[in-house]
């Protein structure tokens, strides 16, 4: 099989598998962080099936909505890709990405490094910025029954994995716990200078956020 025709089937794939998923981390969110992904992919050497794949698979299944079960996507993934008769060096990179891309709290220690995780990874971080970022923010708090800010529970940085994993702040904690550090985090080039552009937007925002909030003009 072409890898054109692998890559297409890959996306009738992930379509149908999110079909009726949280509208953060449905096939639109897929298809964002897949164009981004080819954006920064652009600028840097890599190995391009790889680095696709790994965008339109790395949220097949994601941990937060199958109990925590980390195991799930990698495996969901790997039957797929072994039914497109993707190269077993292929989907173990793309295993890898899955594996290895999630925030984590922030104190995740990477167990495995490749320019195309780099590329993924920066993509789907894009994704938890700027305008698109904010609306997932609060769209993924409503589906969590969180409230949207409340000045007595104050943000916790430094988390564990499990502490973040477990997490219940108010949805706007959740800029302070991840998403206003993504900027630090990024990989590539191209990624730090387009989310240095979403990140001004995010403060702006949370400035717009406070005023009205404390009622000031």
């Amino acid at each position: 099989m072409t890898v054109a025709a692998s890559i297409s089937n890959t996306i009738l794939f992930v379509k149908q598998k999110l079909e009726k998923a949280e509208g953060g981390h449905d096939w639109f969110h897929i298809e964002r962080v897949y164009k981004n992904a080819l954006l920064i992919a652009k600028e840097e050497t890599c190995d391009i099936e790889v680095v696709v794949l790994g965008a339109l698979l790395h949220d097949i299944a994601d941990s937060k909505f199958h109990n925590g079960d980390e195991s799930i996507g990698p495996q969901t993934a790997r039957t797929f890709l072994a039914s497109e008769k993707v190269s077993e060096e292929t989907i173990q990179h793309v295993i890898a990405i899955i594996e290895n891309i999630s925030y984590k709290g922030g104190n995740f220690e990477k167990k495995f490094h490749s320019k195309e995780l780099d590329i993924v990874q920066d993509a789907d971080r894009l994704d938890a910025l700027g305008a698109i970022g904010i609306a997932r923010a609060f769209n993924y708090g409503g589906f969590k029954n969180r409230v949207l800010h409340d000045p007595a529970i104050l943000p916790k940085t430094g988390m564990s994995k499990e502490e973040y994993k477990n997490s219940e702040s108010p949805t706007l904690n959740h800029f302070y716990e991840k998403l206003l550090l993504l900027k630090d985090k990024m990989n590539t080039e191209a990624g730090k200078q387009i989310a240095a552009n979403r990140h001004l937007f995010m403060e702006t925002f949370l400035s717009q956020f406070y005023a009205e909030w404390e009622g000031r003009k």
